[in-house]
């Protein structure tokens, strides 16, 4: 199948299966033209990429989950590594975004938000 049929299948934009192609991620077969062929196992892995980023893996991270994926001697223990250390991440984000919100929070209740041009969250910004 032709890259618009894989993206298709797939959930991802042609874009997004050109620079995965770009950086190694999958190789798609080539005719003789040099059009792209895809196959229901690169399918597959696109659709396997696709998950694995929209739960925030890195690329990195889904080029180490891909290998694991393709090798039926690992040890499931380094893949649940991966995903603990991915979680934990997310967490760290979920705890700054937290502190991030609790502070703007803070500024828009000290902002009166009226036509005075005294306004804490600029100050704030500029450092004062």
């Amino acid at each position: 199948m032709n890259i618009g049929e894989a993206a298709r299948r797939a959930g991802l934009p042609a874009k997004t299966i050109r620079y995965y192609e770009d950086i190694g991620l999958v190789a798609p077969h080539r005719d003789a033209n040099g059009y792209r062929r895809f196959g229901d196992r690169e399918v597959h892995k696109l659709a396997f990429l696709a998950r694995a980023r929209s739960l925030g893996f890195s690329i990195d991270d889904c080029r180490m989950l891909l290998s694991l994926y393709e090798d039926r001697g690992r040890a499931s223990a380094e893949v649940r590594g991966l995903a603990q250390r991915h979680a934990k991440e997310i967490d760290a984000r979920i705890a700054r975004l937290k502190e991030m919100r609790a502070t703007l929070g803070e500024l828009i209740e000290a902002c009166a938000g009226d036509e005075r041009p005294d306004c804490p969250i600029l100050k704030d910004l500029a450092g004062g």
